[in-house]
């Protein structure tokens, strides 16, 4: 997680991301942005989730670092991703000197870093586990594509960590191409969160929830009103005591019974208020996570 030094609204991403919702940015959203990132740590680990948190940069402002999930992926055979990103001033998130971190004081295997941010120069775009969403065990990934998200970077991350690439177009309700993948589709160990509405085409939809089922998944079908309010933006984490699965309090007020009950079968729900880095931001707490997957070297 990186606690952010210069939160506010981000002009170059707002044309695509329409869940930037907040008409207006005081003083204090910063703080309040600050607030909401130390309260979703503080209960992360004290559901026994093991936080790593970094210092935002302070040599300019970076709105959107808070969430590093964009230009990051960690994986378990020792392999780094950095990736593409559409918004100029977003590029300036990547920090190298984070895996060094991750590596020299935290003890993970790093064997290599796949560079993806080339594509930056051809138009070619592809951003992390916002763009994709992975089901790391059976190597598939999923994502709709996008001005985010390209066919060709896809393909790219494909050969380059052997996954199957499963992609769709995918609209909210006024019709308008979803940004990230991440904020209507979530794959956990045993269930999936998916806004299977807002999947286009009917043969994709059905290929789609046909393959998160072979794969185990009992799904958690999400309403575009549920989808609105970040309930496909959650993550599934390994706590202390077992499963863990993050949601912000407004992705879990949103939820009707049946998906909550759904959820709380396959873990601990873990919430926290982050209703101005989702009005801000247009994110919520999925992005604010670069899950570590790497193995530890001692």
């Amino acid at each position: 997680m990186v606690r952010p030094a210069h939160f506010g609204a981000n002009a170059e991403t707002a044309t695509s991301n329409f869940f930037q919702r907040a008409r207006t940015v005081t003083l204090d959203t910063a703080a309040r942005a600050c607030r909401e990132f130390d309260s979703l740590a503080l209960a992360l680990a004290g559901a026994g989730v093991r936080v790593h948190q970094f210092a935002g940069q302070r040599t300019g402002p970076l709105p959107d670092e808070v969430f590093p999930n964009n230009w990051l992926s960690l994986h378990a055979d020792g392999t780094a991703v950095l990736y593409p990103m559409l918004a100029a001033n977003r590029r300036r998130e990547r920090r190298p000197e984070l895996l060094d971190a991750l590596r020299e004081q935290h003890g993970y295997r790093i064997d290599r870093v796949v560079d993806l941010t080339e594509l930056e120069a051809r138009g070619i775009f592809l951003e992390g586990t916002g763009s994709l969403v992975l089901d790391r065990e059976r190597r598939v990934a999923y994502a709709c594509l996008s001005p985010r998200t390209h066919a060709a970077a896809l393909a790219e991350f494909g050969r380059a960590l052997d996954y199957e690439v499963l992609t769709f177009a995918a609209v909210d309700r006024a019709g308008r191409s979803i940004y990230h993948t991440n904020v209507l589709l979530s794959v956990g160990t045993r269930f999936a969160a998916l806004c299977t509405s807002a999947i286009v085409d009917a043969g994709k939809r059905r290929t789609i929830i046909g393959r998160l089922e072979q794969a185990g998944r009992e799904i958690v079908d999400l309403s575009f009103d549920q989808l609105e309010a970040f309930a496909g933006n959650l993550l599934e984490l390994r706590g202390r005591g077992g499963a863990v699965i993050a949601l912000s309090a407004a992705a879990l007020a949103s939820l009707d019974g049946t998906a909550r009950s759904t959820l709380e079968r396959y873990g601990r729900l873990v919430t926290s208020d982050m209703a101005t880095i989702e009005q801000v931001g247009g994110g919520s707490v999925r992005c604010m996570l670069a899950e570590v997957a790497l193995q530890q070297s001692r």
